[in-house]
């Protein structure tokens, strides 16, 4: 089980961060629109880069994690990856989390510890 949840926690890491190189890139860009100009800004954004190698990362570690251990176990434990974007979200991005949004991650990782029994 341990191996598990280290695996399930790197990939959680992988998936929050490209969320967050995500939001980064998005930031720095103009208004969102479904132009070439938009998307063709896309690709010379190192952030939106950084996303997609965070999530391809994520994804081959989901793979093996999926050919090796139950479903029912292992996908319920990627919740921990709000935990992380709930951290991130103070770090990077300055943001004051309300007590509520605290209590909502304690459950889910309450929900987490018990998948883990």
């Amino acid at each position: 089980m341990l191996k598990l949840i280290a695996y399930i926690s790197l990939q959680s890491l992988f998936l929050a961060s490209g969320q967050v190189f995500l939001k980064l890139a998005m930031m720095r860009m103009d208004k969102f629109s479904f132009t070439w100009k938009f998307f063709r800004e896309a690709t010379q954004n190192w952030a939106f880069a950084a996303c997609g190698a965070s999530m391809l990362l994520a994804t081959l570690l989901w793979l093996y994690i999926l050919k090796n251990y139950e479903f029912s176990i292992a996908y319920p434990l990627t919740s921990i990856s709000y935990l992380i974007g709930m951290v991130a979200a103070i770090f990077v991005f300055h943001e004051s989390i309300p007590l509520t949004r605290w209590i909502g991650v304690f459950l889910i990782m309450s929900g987490v510890f018990l998948v883990t029994k």
